[in-house]
């Protein structure tokens, strides 16, 4: 893996990238994230969709290997990760990167929901809405709520017969809160602002310590180390590198 570009990155990259791996989390690796952002028309990425991403293109002008840097340093600076699906890394968000994620997701659903009120689209097809990650449902109704606009309410009471008791609870309250124009909790909409805008500052990659299961010592595990254990999806390392060589030369010792 390359060494990734310190500079940090604008926070609407960081959206754009966070977005294009939003349709390939845990089925894709950097590479094909990579290519979604350079906009490939590869076999693999049409046959996929993966070009209906509204992120498609979005560095159609940068080379891939600048792309993977950009990807990198969004894994090094903790908006993505890597997990392996046997052999295969594929790419996953971490807590900040989906807070962030889910937070311009629903505001595309909620986007969407007025440009059908402005085309007079009433009859709408929900199911796309159901079974999907619960955080972002309950955050996508809470923004339906602050809107205070009736005129999402029918596709609230289509929503509400396909889904589940525990988000029928959640629609119905939202109904309410707009037939009955309850006021918008300012508050609230500030704190969460405020929150996305801290996960958005990231933080940078340091070294850390830990403990030697064998001498009880305490060492440093670095940051290229931990960038090339997490390459390898190995785990972190539980004894010191004076340990690791002193059984490592126990090893080679009986074979002589």
């Amino acid at each position: 893996m390359k060494t990734p570009n310190r500079n940090r990155l604008p926070n609407e990259e960081i959206k754009a990238i966070l977005r294009a791996a939003d349709v390939i989390i845990a089925r894709g690796g950097r590479t094909l994230l990579a290519k979604i952002l350079k906009g490939s028309r590869e076999k693999k990425v049409l046959e996929l969709g993966l070009d209906t991403c509204p992120v498609y293109g979005y560095y159609k002008s940068e080379k891939l290997d600048i792309i993977t840097e950009k990807i990198d340093w969004m894994i090094d600076f903790d908006f993505l990760d890597i997990e392996y699906s046997g052999k295969l890394p594929m790419i996953v968000f971490t807590e900040r990167g989906w807070q962030i994620e889910s937070d311009q997701l629903t505001d595309e659903l909620l986007s969407e929901w007025q440009e059908w009120v402005n085309q007079g689209k009433l009859d709408q097809d929900m199911s796309y809405l159901k079974d999907r990650n619960r955080q972002m449902i309950l955050l996508l109704l809470e923004k339906v709520k602050e809107s205070g606009n009736p005129a999402f309410i029918p596709y609230l009471m289509l929503w509400e017969k396909i889904e589940y008791k525990k988000v029928k609870e959640a629609i119905r309250t939202t109904i309410k809160a707009l037939e009955n124009r309850e006021p918008v909790d300012e508050q609230l909409i500030q704190v969460r602002a405020e929150s996305i805008n801290e996960a958005l500052n990231g933080l940078a990659p340091s070294d850390f310590p830990l403990k030697c299961w064998v001498c009880g010592k305490r060492f440093t595990f670095t940051v290229g180390e931990q960038k090339f254990f997490k390459q390898k999806g190995f785990q972190l390392p539980k004894t010191c590198k004076k340990c690791r060589e002193k059984e490592a030369e126990g090893r080679f010792s009986r074979f002589l």
